[in-house]
């Protein structure tokens, strides 16, 4: 205790931790947890609350180093967009800010030492637990006299909500989750078509070079390291935004604001239905085989329901890839507030001029959904041209 007092004299400025905007269509919020109680140190990246919205329960990470100091809102409650959660003693000098109205949320717990930075971790469900259930959710049924073994859950991996327990109190069938988040999504998609002015362009790209490449390298390392074709269109993507900064960016109060970082967000389906956009960070730095990597990771995290905040919060940019579905082509909607979303089809063999002749040659389809008011046809269609040059010479990737 004396220690994380010493170490609160030195922070002199305070920060708010708000309510994060978890997607286009998300207005407001429960919080659900707290992972960290007032006095504990956190470090950029913690984990520090579960949030639930209309596309499931998301760990929220602090942007903050510091000591909580105190908490604004208790869980269970439903807040908007941007209600200050929190009060983080930060290092500096700064005054501390106003904060919005909130009940203070107290608690007896010692505050521990600050240790090191570490990786953060998804919380795990408290010991002897017979069931999957939010803790949210466990507190209801507490309330109700409801036994959890007897309810059903629809959160991620069968999981129980808040709103299961509250249904089988009722005595009626929990809402489908799957018709939530396509209500999410159709608000998102709305608004994307009512306020941005798309356009839209498309390619043939020459995928052979991609395809003997892919096959080499397969050939070489075992199964658990192999790459697939989505990975290069991936790669070549990210290197051909740093040529085109306005595709790379957010249309935010009449403005664009381009983005530094190449974070790509990767359109993922879920095996209950709906879509995420979970983003792969820094993209343009990272190998094929780092890619690789991630994007498994990526996609058994959003299917599974352990995404975190920044994980839907970051994307600078979309990429849909319906190949594996079997669509030639794709023309998406731009998830704002991003100015552009690049889709690719098929890999497929068709007929391709080579030196003069005609030959069967593997070739994908890509297009550009782009924002009318940070670029036009002109620029989009120099981007694809790009990607396709990328793919020419994958050795370079």
């Amino acid at each position: 205790m004396a220690v994380a007092a010493s170490y609160l004299e030195n922070l002199t400025s305070m920060a708010e931790f708000r309510m994060p905007l978890l997607g286009a269509d998300m207005v407001a919020g429960t919080l659900t947890e707290w992972y960290k109680h007032p006095g504990d140190t956190v470090r950029r990246g913690d984990l520090i609350a579960a949030v639930d919205t209309d596309k499931g329960s998301i760990d929220v990470e602090v942007f903050e180093d510091g000591v909580v100091e105190r908490m604004l809102v208790e869980p269970g409650q439903k807040v908007p967009v941007g209600t200050v959660l929190a009060i983080i003693a930060t290092p500096g000098g700064a005054a501390p800010p106003s904060v919005l109205p909130g009940p203070a949320v107290t608690t007896s717990a010692p505050a521990p030492a600050p240790s090191p930075p570490s990786q953060p971790a998804r919380p795990e469900v408290s010991p002897g637990a017979a069931v999957r259930a939010s803790p949210l959710a466990r507190r209801v049924a507490a309330d109700l006299g409801i036994d959890l073994t007897r309810v059903r859950g629809t959160g991620p991996g069968g999981a129980i909500q808040k709103e299961d327990v509250e249904a089988f109190g009722k005595g009626r069938p929990p809402e489908d989750p799957t018709a939530r988040m396509r209500r999410a999504i159709a608000a998102a998609m709305t608004r994307s078509k009512r306020e941005i002015p798309h356009f839209y362009v498309g390619v043939t790209l020459d995928f052979g070079p991609a395809t003997a490449w892919l096959a080499q390298w397969n050939d070489r390392h075992p199964p658990a390291e192999r790459l697939l074709p989505a990975v290069l269109l991936l790669k070549a993507t990210a290197l051909a935004l740093a040529e085109f900064p306005e595709l790379n960016a957010r249309w935010e109060n009449d403005q664009l604001k381009p983005s530094e970082a190449i974070h790509l967000g990767v359109v993922t389906s879920l095996r209950a239905g709906g879509l995420v956009v979970p983003a792969i960070h820094h993209a343009n730095r990272k190998t094929c085989a780092e890619l690789m990597s991630e994007l498994r990771d990526l996609v058994q995290r959003a299917r599974t329901g352990t995404l975190r905040s920044s994980d839907l919060t970051d994307g600078t940019v979309s990429v849909t890839n319906l190949g594996e579905r079997g669509a030639d082509r794709v023309f998406g909607i731009i998830y704002p507030p991003q100015t552009a979303l690049v889709g690719f089809g098929a890999v497929a063999t068709r007929p391709w001029v080579v030196a003069n002749s005609v030959v069967a040659r593997p070739v994908v389809e890509a297009s550009l959904s782009g924002d009318h008011r940070a670029s036009d046809g002109h620029r989009g269609s120099a981007f694809l041209g790009a990607i396709g040059r990328l793919l020419e010479h994958p050795e370079a990737l």
